[in-house]
């Protein structure tokens, strides 16, 4: 079963030649080694007719090359198979096995004929800070979990089926082809106490007790909420009856960011085009690890669209904020207050912008309103767009607001207005 990936071959494809070694990061299962030694060298040798001696691919992680894990004998080996003519394209899997590893792949940058690709999957190469290993000669790729519309090419169920089942159990690619509910469960379950958690643990010698656990159980029950570590400490001090300090919090939140398993989404004032700072939001990078976490059992359909359309916007390269557009109003008694609007998504790239605002169910005039105010008191000239579940077809309303079903946005890239 073949998933294609075509955003992130295209990033492989358009870093070639760059001088740089490109590093493919993620979680662990969201499919790194298969982008690289499925696509990718796929791609090269039967598109592009790139021959097997100019293609050297090499998995640390087998037993059989264990040889090459010492960094000498490594380098005098990929040595030995670059080619005089020709771009030579070098593959390593798990090449955090080898010990100085980034000298290394640094070492063969002299070469001006080759091309280095790598990933990597211990607490270390899940980690932001791996490309600072490599002195500014690191070009990062980041994998996500499967999109909604890359895991419909292996689920062949109707897309309101499918989208319940992507909101429940993510797009990690081994549990997209399992077909038993109960698999999907105890699989998610499974590799996020054995495997995720243990991986921060060791990286940042976290030895015992059970904060840490504690802490991501509250950030995915509170997915799409504003917080900061400040009322995280006072959640732990009168519902956990637990001492840790909001210093701490905010340490084991960064590790979280850190291991790409969660993200934060800062506050923006619109008007004032500033940064707010805290409180802010957190969102899952795949909803089934959160749904994991809470035993299935916390399943609200608004927040859990919101975290797939932050998700979805993520994928597709642009930064996303939190907006709040400040509102100057009076009271009845004419005191004068300022109203902070939110705006559900304030999304960047390039030199584009588009404000969000997600809306599951608009039931009547009076909930459309309420989603279009904040939209309608941004006084610039970008684009404004509320996404439903409702079937609406895609259209602008008498005020150039897009009203978008969520399939036309998850399903369309040229949908939304985004360079």
């Amino acid at each position: 079963m073949v998933i294609k990936r075509n955003k992130l071959l295209g990033e492989l494809l358009e870093a070639r030649g760059n001088g740089m070694v490109k590093i493919i990061t993620g979680i662990r299962r969201s499919g790194k080694s298969y982008l690289l030694f499925k696509i990718f060298a796929e791609h090269l040798k039967r598109q592009e007719g790139v021959s097997d001696r100019h293609l050297v691919t090499l998995a640390l992680d087998d037993r059989r090359n264990l040889e090459y894990r010492d960094p000498d004998r490594l380098l005098e080996y990929l040595d030995n198979r670059i080619q005089k003519r020709g771009r030579t394209y070098i593959l390593l899997d798990e090449v955090q096995m080898v010990n100085d590893f980034a000298d290394v792949l640094n070492s063969l940058l002299h070469y001006v004929n080759v091309d280095v690709y790598v990933t990597g999957s211990n607490s270390r190469f899940l980690s932001k800070d791996v490309v600072t290993a490599f002195r500014g000669r690191g070009h990062e790729i980041h994998v996500d979990p499967l999109s909604f519309a890359e895991y419909l090419q292996v689920h062949d169920a109707p897309r309101d089926e499918a989208l319940l089942d992507y909101m429940t159990y993510g797009g990690l690619p081994q549990v997209v082809t399992m077909k038993r509910a109960r698999d999907k469960r105890d699989y998610l379950n499974g590799i996020f106490a054995n495997t995720y958690l243990i991986d921060i643990r060791e990286r940042y010698n976290i030895q015992s007790g059970n904060d840490l656990e504690d802490l991501i159980n509250v950030v995915a029950s509170g997915i799409g909420g504003l917080t900061n570590p400040a009322r995280l400490e006072n959640t732990f001090a009168s519902v956990k009856k637990s001492k840790i300090s909001a210093v701490t919090i905010k340490r084991y939140l960064d590790m979280l960011e850190d291991a790409f398993l969660i993200e934060k989404a800062t506050r923006y004032d619109i008007k004032g085009r500033k940064y707010i700072g805290t409180p802010s939001k957190y969102y899952f990078t795949d909803l089934g690890l959160r749904n994991a976490l809470l035993n299935f059992r916390q399943f609200e359909e608004t927040h859990l669209m919101e975290n797939l359309l932050y998700n979805e916007l993520r994928h597709r390269g642009a930064s996303v904020d939190v907006g709040v557009c400040p509102l100057n109003t009076k009271d009845a008694d004419g005191t004068s207050r300022r109203l902070p609007l939110e705006v559900d998504f304030v999304c960047n790239s390039g030199h584009s912008r588009v404000y969000i605002q997600a809306a599951y169910h608009i039931a009547n005039r009076q909930k459309l309103n309420q989603e279009l105010r904040p939209l309608l008191h941004i006084h610039d000239a970008f684009a404004k767009v509320v996404v439903t579940m409702d079937n609406i077809p895609r259209h602008y309303d008498e005020n150039g607001v897009l009203m978008l079903n969520l399939y036309d946005f998850l399903l369309d890239e040229a949908a939304l207005p985004l360079e």
